[in-house]
């Protein structure tokens, strides 16, 4: 049988995959339906054996060590991670220089990374070619390209396109206290109490008119409690850019999971953009996570969305397909169409962002993103505007700004 080494990797691996599956793909793999390249018979291959989103993570790491080379799916040597690991410092560029450094699409980007990997055979600093640091090439950290590859090293400038490598964010702690108190208290508006059915009380101003109405007969008037009736969807962009902002997310984290007012809460990870999935943990593992288009279901209009984060990337990972900087995750569905989504699914949204708000003009994706949700500082005092402007009237204006020098947090 075709590939019946992969099958047995497979089982060894923990997935069940039986036998009928098994000639079920074979059957696919007969009728061409794997378009005749790797790409199609890996999508193939795990609709036919793979029966839970839970395993796909196995399936990735069992195909791509048996199918060595896969597209999509590059093994970065030890040897060039230690070349990375003590960057050189990056000299300034003039502005020449810099509109002349040549943009790629992900496809070709991808395509010379595959050959420059081929071809390394030492460390590189400072060029416009290799993989190295603070050069101008498209692959390395510490450098300036507008199209790059971040390999090893920390983010933080904006520019890479994808990142060569693997993750692992911190999830914002929910035992904060420390200036918690503030917060909380510019998260008192969520508390919307409304009445409805269920467990009733006795309305004693309704019970005195009525007595008073009868005669001095006593007639006692019910009605039902009233409780706070607001749903509140977190969505926070964890890692890169947002590691100095690990603290102020952590206290209005802490603050929300301490509100005991609301109906409902429940927060979900992402990084830079929200694409077809978000995450239960900032490991962002798809075995942790939920399908971006599930979410919407799950949580319907009448839920409030909170999205904190910096709105600062690549203009691709906003406006491409297949732009998530996360190669393992990229889609055809770019992240601007999942904000639009999100933004007419919910009757009420906000975004905090903990940039200063006189550099949010300066991001072309933090605009883009203010034009979509009402865009409000990550402080006191914008957590109070925002908080109203998920409980209040919906505005109908321009999305509002405040005004530098609000409290913080």
């Amino acid at each position: 049988m075709v590939f019946l080494d992969f099958f047995f990797a497979l089982r060894e691996a923990g997935l069940k995959v039986t036998l009928q599956e098994w000639r079920m793909l074979l059957t696919c793999l007969e009728k061409g339906l794997h378009d005749s390249n790797i790409k199609g018979f890996y999508h193939v291959a795990r609709a036919c054996l793979v029966k839970s989103e839970a395993d796909f993570d196995t399936f990735d790491l069992v195909f791509a060590r048996y199918f060595e080379g896969i597209e999509g799916a590059i093994e970065l040597p030890p040897e060039l991670l230690e070349w990375l690991a003590d960057p050189h410092p990056m000299e300034e560029l003039s502005e020449e220089l810099r509109r002349a450094l040549e943009h790629l699409d992900i496809d070709e980007l991808m395509r010379r990374f595959r050959e420059t990997m081929a071809e390394q055979t030492e460390r590189h600093d400072g060029g416009s070619r290799w993989v190295g640091t603070g050069g101008r090439s498209p692959f390395g950290h510490g450098g300036h390209h507008p199209t790059g590859i971040r390999v090893g090293g920390p983010g933080g400038g904006g520019m890479a396109m994808k990142v060569m490598e693997d993750r692992s964010f911190a999830d914002y702690r929910t035992d904060v206290t420390l200036d918690v108190r503030n917060v909380k208290l510019a998260l008192r508006r969520l508390r919307q109490l409304t009445r409805s059915d269920g467990p009733i009380e006795l309305d004693i101003d309704e019970t005195i008119d009525k007595t008073c109405r009868e005669a001095g007969e006593i007639e006692l008037v019910f009605r039902p409690k009233r409780k706070n009736d607001v749903r509140l969807l977190l969505l926070m962009d964890v890692g890169g850019t947002m590691d100095p902002y690990f603290e102020p997310v952590s206290r209005l984290l802490s603050a929300l999971h301490e509100e005991r007012g609301l109906r409902d809460f429940k927060a979900y990870y992402f990084h830079n953009c929200v694409y077809e999935r978000v995450f239960e943990t900032a490991q962002l593992m798809r075995k942790q996570s939920i399908a971006t288009s599930d979410l919407m279901r799950t949580y319907g209009e009448r839920w409030k969305l909170m999205i904190v984060g910096d709105a600062a990337m690549h203009p691709s990972e906003l406006s491409s397909s297949r732009g998530n900087i996360n190669p393992r995750l990229e889609t055809e569905t770019s992240g601007l169409v999942w904000l639009d989504r999100l933004e007419h699914h919910f009757d009420r949204s906000v975004w905090l962002n903990p940039d200063d708000v006189q550099q949010w003009a300066m991001s072309g994706t933090c605009r883009t993103i203010s034009s979509l949700f009402p865009m409000y500082p990550l402080t006191v005092d914008g957590i109070e505007e925002g908080v109203k402007a998920l409980v209040g009237a919906r505005a109908e204006t321009a999305r509002p700004v405040l005004a530098p020098g609000s409290a913080g947090l």
